[in-house]
């Protein structure tokens, strides 16, 4: 089917930068800090479990997954962890959020082309002095017409962000990495989602493909996604 676009929207962390790579860094750190207590197999589960736990409480972000950490660390060491491993995970946390922002391949170029014929939005969530942060060093700021961050990414979510800014959801396509909150979730809200696959993916973001869905498309990077935008568009 023909589609005129209005809207492009990009999700950001491991679509347009990296970010799960350093939380695996910063994981690897956490086991080797904790290795006389349990195995790291086992203490990236019980982590997981926190995470899960705390999603409600904390949100997405750096910040949730060093509290995440620290509670952790109290419960599988029976409360025994040593106030420096405390400080450390702590410290690993603060080099995080000033970790330097790493494009990934084709993200400027791509964002750049389409923002000369189409809306451009930032749909991302996380914390937001950190988000804030990276959108700022990643020189890509001046191609959005508009930038949404939020706790959670739900069809509910997407409607309201497709409602304040006019747009029809049969006229946007989601750009992102995770197949949960940048493909199901605006597919359920009527938009297009593109799933772009990053070589890591947070466990939590994990879901089934919607294989078969008229808007569901899939892309090996975003270097491709300008050509898709122009297939779609001129299909019959």
């Amino acid at each position: 089917m023909s589609v005129k676009f209005s809207t492009i929207a990009f999700d950001a962390d491991d679509t347009l930068w990296e970010n799960e790579q350093f939380f695996q860094v910063t994981q690897g750190r956490f086991a080797d800090l904790l290795a006389d207590f349990t195995e790291p197999d086992h203490l990236a589960e019980r982590l997981l479990a926190a995470e899960r736990r705390n999603l409600g409480r904390y949100g997405f972000g750096i910040k949730g997954f060093m509290l995440s950490m620290i509670e952790t660390a109290i419960e599988v060491t029976d409360e025994r962890v040593s106030a420096s491993v405390i400080k450390e995970l702590i410290s690993a946390g603060q080099e995080m959020l000033q970790h330097p922002v790493h494009l990934l391949d084709g993200a400027a170029e791509t964002v750049a082309q389409l923002a000369q014929d189409y809306i451009i939005l930032l749909i991302t969530k996380g914390d937001l002095l950190d988000q804030e942060r990276k959108l700022a060093q990643s020189g890509l700021g001046e191609f959005f017409d508009g930038v949404e961050i939020v706790s959670n990414k739900t069809p509910q979510v997407y409607t309201e962000i497709f409602t304040r800014h006019s747009a029809r959801p049969d006229q946007i396509m989601m750009v992102g990495n995770s197949m949960k909150s940048d493909v199901i979730a605006p597919i359920h809200a009527g938009a297009w989602g593109v799933f772009v696959p990053h070589n890591r993916t947070w466990d939590i973001e994990h879901a089934e493909p919607p294989l078969g869905h008229p808007k569901f498309q899939e892309l090996e990077n975003l270097h491709a996604l300008p050509a898709l935008i122009a297939q779609i568009s001129n299909s019959r």
